[in-house]
């Protein structure tokens, strides 16, 4: 069965997952253009990272970044470093990972989710599970500028102020 928890990005295993994540990133998109983070920047407080698990043996990972908010408690977050091992892949550990996220997300009442993955086809895979999952592009979000090589997407968790009832 695998099991998604809180975890340690400096943990080897991860920390080596975290290091492919990083080359793979630099070797397919421009290197002002990589906005993945190291096991060291996941580590913040305002950051959760949770890996997928299954018998010990690591599957895979995921973070949420809580954004700056103007009025003080966050009520945006963004996805980051969502990652699946090469022996993982298809085995629907990046879909699961995803749920997992957003529905911690949603427990801590925050209004959207926000995501930046890149344009070339090495992300098509990507764009098709965040676009599954009720994602639609967006403009640049939290300080990312318009980029060639860059996707931003967004999810509405919450009522607007319309009365409208949550996403599903």
């Amino acid at each position: 069965m695998i099991s998604i928890d809180r975890d340690d990005p400096a943990r080897s295993d991860v920390h080596q997952l975290l290091s492919e994540h990083l080359a793979d990133m630099f070797a397919t998109s421009p290197a002002e253009s990589v906005h993945a983070l190291d096991h060291s920047a996941l580590s913040v407080p305002s950051i959760t990272f949770w890996t997928a698990r299954e018998d010990g043996g690591l599957l895979g990972c995921g973070a949420l970044k809580l954004l700056d908010s103007p009025a003080g408690s966050p009520v945006h977050g963004e996805i980051k470093s969502m990652r699946t091992t090469a022996s993982a892949r298809g085995r629907g550990v990046a879909t699961l990972m995803l749920r997992h996220i957003l529905a911690d997300a949603r427990a801590r009442n925050l209004e959207r989710v926000y995501l930046e993955t890149g344009t070339e086809d090495y992300f098509a895979p990507a764009r098709r599970l965040y676009a599954r999952h009720g994602f639609t592009e967006c403009p640049p979000f939290a300080g990312y500028v318009l980029d060639p090589n860059s996707v931003f997407m967004e999810l509405r968790l919450q009522a607007n102020h319309a009365g409208l009832l949550p996403a599903q």
